[in-house]
C-alpha cells in the first residue's frame, strides 16, 4: 500500500530513527577520515549535532510540523560541532524552513525541502567543495525534484533517493583526490546517507524504537524569579572529569544512574579523554567523590538554587531584569576577546595575551556553536572576537556570530594555535574593534604552523605512506614528515617550514613529553638553525606531543 503522505508523529519518529542510525554507525563514519591522526572525527561530530536535535524533538508535546521543524532547526544548530556538523545543521535547517508550515509532507514538499536544504548548507560554506557531504546533498535534491514528477509513494521516492546517494556518495573518491589515495569515501556523505537509512527504517516499520536512549538530555533552563517554588534538588553542580583511566561504555551508564538516583536535569558527556557533567542534587560532594574515581576534576561549580530563589522573589521579574540591565551596561566592555584550546599551559598563555575568556576545547574536542555562543554572551562585551585556533571550529564559531543577538562576534579564522597567538598580539583593551580585527587578520598570515602526533590507522597522504603508530609533523601544507622517530619527523618539518629569514622558532610541549625531553629537542634545533632564536614553553595540549611556530 502506497504512503503518499507523512503526518508530524511519523516525521518525528523518522528524525529520531535517523539521529540513533548515525550514532550506531559513528565509529565505522570516524574510520573514513582522510587523516589518521586522532582528532574531532566526522562520525562523532554529526553524531553530536543531530543529538542535539533529536532531544529538542523528543521533548515536543503535541507535534505539530511548526514545533518540529523549530526542534529540529534550533537544535541542530546550537549543537553543531566541526565543520560536517555544522553542515549537516545548515541541512537541517533549510529543509526545516520549507517544513514549518506544512500539514502533511508528500513528495512534492519533500523534494522542495531537500532543495531548500542543499541551497542552504551550500551558501553557508565560503568556499564548496565537490566530493563532499555537499555533494551527496544536492544529488538527493536532484533526484527529490526528479520523482516528485514521477510519483506519489513516499516511501518508493525515498528508497529511490537512498539508492541514488549511495551512488553518489561512491564517486566522492573521483571528485577529491585525497579520498581515493586513501581509498575511502567521504565521511561526511556516508553520515548523510546513514541518516536517510534511519529515515527509511522508520518509515517502514522497521525501526520501532523511537528514543534518545542512554544520551545526555538537555538540562531544563534554572528557574528565574517567580517560577521554582517546587524545586526538587537544591545545589546545580557541574564540574569536568579529566580522565585518568578508560571510561567504558559501562562505566558512563553507570555513572549516569548513579547521578538519576540521587538527583535530575543530568548531563553526562563523554569525550574523549574528559567527561562533562551537570547535575542538580542535594549531596554535590557525593557527586566529587565519585567523580573522583575516574579522574582529576576541574571546573568545578555549585550553585544554591534555593537560595537564589528565596532572594529573587523579593522583587519582581521586572525588578530583577532592571537591575540586572543596568548592572550588565555599567559593567560592559568595548572589546573582548576568547580563544578555543587544550592544555593548561596554553590556556594561560592565551590569559596573560588578554583573553577574557577559554573554550576548552581543539582537534579532540570540537565545541559546540552554543558552547561558543554562551562564552561569548557571559563577557558582556559590545564586540568579542573569537579565536577557533582548529580550521575544524571555524564554521561553528560563524554560525555563533549569526546566531548572538546582544554582542557582535567577530571570527578571526585561525587554523591554529600559534596563529591565534599571534593574532592576540593586535589586541588592545579598549581598542576600536576594526583596527583590531584588521591587526589580528594581518598577524594569521605572518607565521607559519606545524604539530607533530601519531597516527591511528594506515593511510597514504600525498604520496607519503604513513602506518599506524608512526609519528606525524603537519604543517600548513599538510603532512610533512612521518615515521618511527617523533624528534627526527619534527625536525625534517622544521626544515621546510625554515628559510633565511626565519627569526624565531617557538616549541609548546605537550602533556604527555616531559620538560626534561623537550630541553633537550630545543638544544637540538638551536644547533640546528643558529641563526633563529628558540623560545620554549609547556603548553600541556593532549595528542599532540608538540606544537611549533616559525616567524
Amino acid at each position: 500500500m502506497a504512503i503518499n503522505t507523512i503526518d508530524a508523529r511519523m516525521a518525528a519518529k523518522m528524525f529520531i530513527a535517523g539521529a540513533g542510525k548515525l550514532e550506531s554507525q559513528k565509529e565505522r563514519i570516524n574510520d573514513l577520515n582522510v587523516f589518521p591522526v586522532p582528532d574531532g572525527d566526522t562520525g562523532t561530530n554529526m553524531t553530536l549535532t543531530i543529538m542535539s536535535a533529536a532531544q529538542e524533538v523528543e521533548s515536543v508535546k503535541d507535534i505539530t510540523f511548526a514545533k518540529l521543524a523549530k526542534a529540529v532547526s534550533g537544535g541542530s544548530l546550537k549543537g553543531a560541532r566541526g565543520n560536517s556538523g555544522v553542515i549537516f545543521s545548515q541541512l537541517c535547517r533549510g529543509f526545516s524552513k520549507e517544513m514549518e508550515g506544512a500539514d502533511q509532507l508528500d513528495v512534492k514538499r519533500i523534494a522542495r525541502a531537500s532543495q531548500r536544504a542543499c541551497e542552504t548548507a551550500y551558501k553557508a560554506v565560503m568556499k564548496p567543495k565537490e566530493g563532499t557531504i555537499l555533494t551527496v546533498a544536492k544529488g538527493i535534491a536532484e533526484k527529490a525534484r526528479e520523482l516528485a514528477g514521477e510519483t506519489t509513494d513516499v516511501e518508493e521516492a525515498l528508497r529511490c533517493v537512498i539508492e541514488h546517494a549511495e551512488y553518489v556518495l561512491s564517486k566522492t573518491p573521483d571528485m577529491l583526490p585525497v579520498l581515493k589515495e586513501a581509498g575511502v569515501v567521504d565521511s561526511g556523505g556516508q553520515g548523510l546517507v546513514c541518516v536517510l537509512h534511519g529515515f527509511y527504517e522508520a518509515l517502514t516499520g522497521k525501526a520501532t524504537d523511537f528514543k534518545v536512549e542512554g544520551k545526555a538530555n538537555i538540562a531544563a533552563p534554572a528557574d528565574g524569579p517567580g517560577g521554582g517554588s517546587d524545586i526538587k534538588y537544591g545545589y546545580c553542580t557541574e564540574f569536568i572529569i579529566k580522565l585518568a583511566k578508560e571510561f567504558s561504555e559501562t562505566d558512563e551508564l553507570e555513572f549516569k544512574e548513579y547521578l538519576t538516583d540521587i538527583g535530575d536535569s543530568v548531563v553526562c558527556v563523554a569525550l574523549d579523554d574528559v567527561v562533562k557533567v551537570h547535575v542538580h542534587t542535594d549531596h554535590p560532594g557525593e557527586v566529587f567523590e565519585r567523580g573522583l574515581t575516574y579522574g582529576q576534576l576541574t571546573r568545578m561549580k555549585v550553585d544554591n538554587m534555593r537560595e537564589e530563589h528565596e532572594e529573587n522573589v523579593i522583587f519582581s521579574d521586572e525588578d530583577v531584569a532592571n537591575a540586572r540591565k543596568q548592572e550588565e551596561e555599567l559593567t560592559r566592555e568595548k572589546v573582548a576577546f576568547l580563544s578555543v584550546v587544550a592544555g593548561d599551559g596554553l590556556e594561560d598563555i592565551f590569559r596573560d595575551m588578554g583573553a577574557g575568556g577559554i573554550i576548552k576545547g581543539g582537534q579532540t574536542m570540537n565545541p559546540s556553536t552554543s558552547d561558543i555562543l554562551n562564552a561569548a554572551e557571559q563577557l558582556n562585551a559590545e564586540t568579542v572576537f573569537v579565536l577557533p585556533n582548529n580550521s575544524n571550529i571555524i564554521l561553528a564559531a560563524t554560525q555563533a556570530a549569526e546566531l548572538c543577538k546582544d554582542t557582535k562576534l567577530v571570527v578571526i579564522p585561525t587554523k591554529t594555535v600559534p596563529q591565534g597567538i599571534s593574532a592576540t598580539v593586535a589586541y588592545e583593551p579598549g581598542g576600536d574593534p576594526d583596527q583590531i580585527e584588521a591587526g589580528m587578520l594581518e598577524n594569521i598570515s605572518m607565521v607559519k604552523s606545524g604539530q607533530v602526533t601519531y597516527a591511528v590507522k594506515n593511510r597514504t597522504i600525498n604520496g607519503t605512506e604513513i602506518k599506524e603508530g608512526d609519528y606525524i609533523a603537519i604543517n600548513d601544507d599538510g603532512v610533512a614528515a612521518a615515521g618511527g622517530d617523533m624528534e627526527e619527523s619534527l625536525l625534517e618539518m622544521l626544515d621546510k617550514m625554515t628559510d633565511e629569514d626565519t627569526e624565531i622558532i617557538s616549541l609548546y610541549y605537550g602533556e604527555d613529553v616531559k620538560k626534561e625531553e623537550a630541553e633537550a629537542l630545543s638544544e637540538r634545533i638551536k644547533y640546528r638553525f643558529p641563526k633563529a632564536e628558540i623560545e620554549l614553553q609547556n603548553g600541556g595540549q593532549p595528542v599532540y606531543f608538540y606544537i611549533v611556530s616559525v616567524e
